[in-house]
């Protein structure tokens, strides 16, 4: 099983990026994939997650409005839209995959990948 990030980068504060984690090597379909980051110093947050076939969605308060999931369960892969980033979007950002037996379950820790950095300046 593979989970990997892409997309991060540099950007100024007000800008966009988004973050893919393709997966491979897991039945997509009953696997819910959250979006986790950490900053330095920090521990690991959940910032969203969705579960299988887009049913559930959840997002942490501080990136409601300009984060947005979604599932693309042709490509096996999850994306993270990130708009108006702030410099507390900062942090090295991980996917991680879990296989759920409802579609009310939205994530899961099952595998994680290697984690993409974001960078955001002010």
């Amino acid at each position: 099983v593979q989970l990997v990030e892409s997309g991060g980068g540099l950007v100024q504060a007000g800008g966009s990026l988004r973050l893919s984690c393709a997966t491979a090597g897991l039945s997509f379909d009953t696997y819910a994939i959250g979006w986790f980051r950490q900053a330095p110093g920090k521990e690991r947050e959940l910032v969203s997650c969705a579960g299988t076939h887009n049913v559930i969605k959840w997002y942490l308060d501080s990136v409601k409005g300009r984060f947005t999931i979604s599932r693309d369960n042709a490509k096996n892969t999850v994306y993270l839209q990130m708009d108006d980033l702030k410099p507390e979007d900062t942090a090295t950002y991980y996917c991680s995959g879990g296989e759920v037996s409802t579609e009310g379950e939205c994530y899961g820790t099952d595998y994680w990948g290697k984690g993409t950095l974001v960078t955001v300046s002010s």
